[in-house]
């Protein structure tokens, strides 16, 4: 038995599921393989917004769920107090809250199992938000069958699922080292940032940020519309950045994400 078929088994087990959505890949793909095996009156996907997305994921968002059985959450992420300081632990106590506010909605909605997204490979790097479903008894089949990010871009081709080859995102936050104060201006500057960078025909990038210092992160085949773009740069200095620099080693997952 494959692993597609081995999820849509455990799936079949949990009878009815309410599923933490984000748009992305993983997320994404449970919920439309949940619905084709559960039936889609069974599936609910609930959505929790805020200033850690950008204005333009939430609208992708959105749209994808229009039509299924779903609950959009505005949370203030700004007001758990870790994540406003920006602790080494603020994507345990963020994720705690808006799995907890998931969980309630799930509830309300007549949902008593809630599934997330996460894969097997996120187990690979520093996710304290991991921890924190846990506790709270989130189920994750994605990781429970093993099955890899590649996998599930695989397997969402062949389900003609439009977000296979989706670029990975992150929580805006994560564009800031540990300890910068974070405030609404700062996230949406690096959404701004990020989606004038996207208008050049950049697809996977990052826009991390040391103070008034822009330093970009793209693939290394992506350099050359980076390098010598004067209007990029001047865009970006429009936007309140002094420096505006690119990253040689390219782009980097969890680029300020450590343990110590």
């Amino acid at each position: 038995m494959d692993k597609l078929e081995q999820l849509k088994e455990l799936l079949r087990s949990y009878h009815k599921v309410a599923i933490a959505y984000s748009g992305g890949v993983d997320s994404n793909f449970l919920f439309e393989v949940a619905k084709a095996t559960l039936g889609a009156d069974n599936v609910l996907a609930v959505f929790c917004q805020g200033a850690m997305i950008a204005e333009s994921e939430k609208a992708e968002a959105s749209m994808m769920l229009k039509g299924a059985r779903h609950r959009v959450v505005d949370i203030d992420v700004l007001a758990i107090e870790q994540f406003k300081h920006n602790d080494k632990l603020r994507c345990y106590h963020c994720k705690f809250a808006i799995m907890s506010k998931v969980i309630a909605v799930a509830k309300e909605e007549g949902f008593a199992i809630v599934l997330d997204g996460r894969n097997h490979d996120d187990g690979k790097s520093y996710r304290p938000g991991i921890q924190a479903c846990e506790k709270l008894g989130i189920l994750s089949p994605l990781a429970g069958v093993a099955m890899t990010k590649a996998e599930i871009r695989a397997y969402s081709k062949q389900l003609k699922i439009a977000t296979y080859d989706k670029p990975a995102n992150a929580c805006l936050a994560s564009r800031f080292d540990y300890g910068t104060e974070l405030d609404l201006s700062k996230l949406e500057r690096v959404a701004q940032g990020e989606e004038i960078i996207r208008e050049m025909g950049i697809a996977s990038l990052r826009l991390r940020v040391a103070g008034d210092l822009a330093r970009i992160e793209v693939e290394p085949q992506d350099f050359e519309k980076i390098i010598g773009s004067s209007q990029l740069v001047a865009k970006l200095k429009k936007l309140g950045f002094t420096y505006v620099t690119l990253d040689l080693a390219g782009l980097k997952s969890g680029g300020y994400d450590r343990e110590s």
